[in-house]
């Protein structure tokens, strides 16, 4: 008896044993799982979180749909191609494409922008659009007629001077959330949030469009 004693006291630890090894491999298993997790939501939340950093901080909000049926609104009877400077994902450009638009969005998300392109191609109007990654402030937009800004308080004033000095006289910006400084606006649809501002450069800044010189021809 003493012996069998001995025996199975030798089998009680090494049974325990193997239920700890067991209960500590899930426990890696599970750690490795959460840490993962964190480290991919880290990945997919970074571009989006990461402009409400920097020094103007030029966060994603989505449009309401008030605000794009006001802005094609304000595009009724215009023509020529048109630009949404900060995207977002693209809706803004999407409906203007809907509209006959060939329209450009410029979005310095990544991730916005991939978003775009799937939704343009899903409703049919990837061959009126095309989304680009760039910073708006390396960007000239002086070869478009239509301006959509969807800004800030603190990035109007020196927007307004960026596009007045890029644009041609013949050009429209419209500005939602937020009016411009300086310039008075041409038309005004909506209220609260939804509100946006039409500024037809000709009038804005006093400029007349240029016109061709005709050379007159010479006889041979």
């Amino acid at each position: 008896p003493g012996v069998m004693s001995q025996a199975a006291a030798k089998e009680i630890p090494q049974e325990q044993g193997e239920g700890g090894s067991r209960r500590s491999g899930w426990g890696l298993l599970v750690t490795a799982g959460v840490g993962g997790t964190l480290v991919a939501l880290y990945a997919v939340a970074t571009p989006f979180v990461t402009p409400a950093l920097r020094k103007v901080c030029l966060p994603f909000v989505p449009a309401t749909a008030a605000q794009i049926q006001n802005v094609l609104k304000m595009l009724e009877n215009r023509s020529g191609s048109l630009v949404d400077i900060g995207s977002g994902d693209g809706r803004i450009v999407i409906a203007a494409a809907k509209k006959g638009f060939q329209a450009v969005g410029y979005e310095l998300n990544p991730w916005l922008v991939w978003y775009s392109r799937y939704r343009a191609w899903r409703d049919g109007v990837h061959q009126n659009t095309k989304f680009y990654i760039s910073d708006l402030w390396k960007v000239s937009f002086s070869h478009y007629t239509n301006v959509v800004v969807f800004g800030v308080p603190q990035m109007m004033p020196q927007l307004e001077k960026k596009l007045e000095d890029e644009l041609e006289c013949n050009a429209r910006i419209i500005a939602c959330r937020f009016p411009f400084p300086c310039w008075i606006p041409d038309h005004t649809t909506g209220e609260g949030i939804d509100t946006v501002w039409a500024y037809d450069l000709k009038r804005s800044r006093g400029c007349v469009t240029k016109s061709l010189e005709i050379t007159p021809e010479t006889e041979s």
